[in-house]
């Protein structure tokens, strides 16, 4: 059972150089990671066709770009980014954010 029970604080680490991704659940039908940015980091927007993706704010105030729209994803808050939409996180405070993101592959 341990290897799928997750605490996602104890798992967070950060990068320097880019937005770090940390793997907690990957199968051929689902992923789960964190998403860990320090203060100016980003996910480039992009797309994917076939698959809704959803971003859950644990820590810190992010940017969340879906289409056209863009808002503040603060921490207990969770946006869907539909199967089709570009979609990516900015971190524009000075604080370190971090998202639960879970998408169907």
């Amino acid at each position: 059972m341990n290897d799928y029970l997750f605490d996602p604080a104890a798992l967070v680490a950060f990068s320097s150089e880019k937005m770090k991704k940390v793997n907690l659940y990957e199968s051929p039908k689902l992923f789960c990671d964190i998403y860990c940015l320090e203060p100016g980091q980003s996910q480039k927007a992009h797309t994917h066709d076939a698959n809704d993706k959803i971003y859950v704010a644990l820590t810190g105030t992010c940017d969340v770009q879906i289409g056209d729209a863009i808002a503040p994803l603060a921490p207990g808050q969770v946006a869907v980014a539909p199967a089709g939409e570009n979609h990516g996180v900015t971190n524009k405070s000075d604080d370190r954010a971090t998202l639960l993101v879970v998408m169907a592959p």
